[in-house]
């Protein structure tokens, strides 16, 4: 991967139609392994896209769709708040990225979450976290090449999995 250069991505604010789109594109049991194992239905997909519009008109970010080089979703990246109570860093900024199972293994989530710290600094976001299933290999490289550092080991509430907590401090790197 380090030997070629990361392709082209585009991120976008996601649109109403981006709901469908993610849905079919996490369709896909591999794709959703470290994400509960099943797929979502269209409302949560419309919830979560209506949510990240107000993130970014709130914070100056979201989980932005993420786009190829021809402009085909792909999947998303970005950053948002902590959503959950009593597990993990609740209100810090976690980073992360979901991509389409042909979108793997092409450098568009190291590309995808390059471009995501980049806008997160510009909107004076100081450090940044991403909490993993100990089994993402793919996810746990995309946080190495970003620099981050496992700080906490966990296990996951609803299925007591082991995960990781990475974190970046923005204001150094």
């Amino acid at each position: 991967m380090s030997s070629r250069p990361l392709p082209v991505v585009q991120l976008r604010v996601p649109t109403d139609e981006d709901a469908l789109a993610w849905h079919r594109v996490f369709d896909d049991p591999d794709v959703m392994e470290f994400h509960g194992g099943a797929t979502a239905e269209l409302s949560v997909y419309e919830e979560l896209t209506a949510r990240q519009r107000r993130h970014d008109a709130e914070r100056g970010f979201c989980l932005w769709t993420l786009l190829d080089e021809d402009g085909e979703v792909i999947g998303f990246t970005g950053a948002q708040p902590w959503p959950h109570e009593g597990f993990g860093p609740h209100g810090e900024i976690e980073i992360g990225w979901r991509l389409a199972r042909a979108a793997w293994g092409k450098g568009y989530a190291t590309a995808a979450a390059r471009a995501t710290l980049e806008r997160v600094r510009a909107a004076g976001v100081e450090r940044v976290f991403s909490m993993i299933d100990a089994r993402n290999e793919r996810s746990i490289a995309v946080t190495r090449r970003l620099g981050m550092e496992v700080v906490e080991t966990f296990a996951t509430p609803d299925s007591g999995r082991k995960g990781y907590c990475f974190r970046l401090d923005l204001s150094r790197s």
